[in-house]
């Protein structure tokens, strides 16, 4: 794929990186030009991620991160500005692993896992990033959200819900810093193959199978898809666009998971 420059100059603090959908979109938006902060509470993923963009040519930190501490969330932003000199782009993409389960199944300790990381971090991921956005003249805020926070899912309530939220979360703050000059959207990518959904299946062609008939496309997506939106929505390609979701789930909400409908 080849790469417009749309963000050169900017520099990016991307959450999650380590892992491979915010991975993705760190090596994309180094391939358009921005410097990036990959940060993800696997320090050694992160190093891994960041030594893959500077072999690659482009500028790239590692920082440990963990987003359910506030401590960690502000020395984060104070390293990335501190190594680049400014901050333009925030992307939420850490998100925490929780079991399956009902209400009565699950534990409080899985409900304020979910919260904290989910939902929390993205919160104080951007109480710290807004000021330096603002002092750069603005730039953009986005969170990845899920399909999964537009519909119910038996035994995901804590992701479901903490993702909805999240998305509601980004409205809010896209009405707040609109006058900062700073776009929040949230992108809500479906199914995507990664490692961690594929442990769900055991193989990648069982969760194809599985999968696939559930969306208008007949396949799961990829990080790289996901990775494209973003770049889409940090680049002034989107810059008429705040407060909204960016869905790409493969027709899977148009097509309700192939569910009939009555007359």
């Amino acid at each position: 794929m080849g790469a417009s420059h749309s963000l050169m100059g900017r520099v990016a603090l991307i959450t999650g990186a380590g892992g491979e959908i915010g991975g993705a979109i760190a090596r994309r938006f180094a391939q358009e030009g921005a410097a990036i902060a990959v940060a993800d509470v696997r320090l050694e993923a992160a190093q891994a991620a960041a030594r893959a963009i500077t072999d690659a040519g482009g500028q790239a930190i590692a920082i440990h991160l963990d987003v359910a501490e506030e401590s960690s969330c502000a020395e984060a932003v104070r390293a990335a500005t501190t190594h680049f000199g400014k901050l333009t782009s925030l992307v939420n993409v850490a998100a925490a692993v929780t079991p399956d389960g009902t209400v009565e199944t699950l534990t409080l300790a899985d409900w304020n896992k979910a919260l904290a990381v989910n939902l929390t971090g993205p919160w104080t991921m951007s109480k710290y990033a807004v000021p330096h956005i603002r002092s750069a003249g603005g730039g953009t805020i986005i969170n990845i959200a899920s399909q999964l926070g537009q519909i119910g899912v038996p035994g995901r309530a804590p992701y479901s819900t903490t993702k909805a939220a999240l998305i509601q979360l980004t409205t809010c703050l896209a009405c707040d810093h609109a006058e900062d000059n700073i776009r929040v959207n949230s992108l809500s990518p479906g199914a995507i193959d990664t490692e961690r959904s594929l442990r769900r299946f055991g193989t990648r062609e069982i969760a194809n199978r599985t999968r696939g008939p559930l969306y208008l496309l007949k396949r799961t997506g990829t990080v790289d898809e996901i990775a494209a939106g973003a770049v889409f929505l940090a680049s002034d390609e989107s810059s008429f666009m705040t407060g909204a979701d960016l869905l790409i789930d493969g027709g899977y909400l148009a097509f309700k998971g192939g569910a009939k409908t009555q007359a």
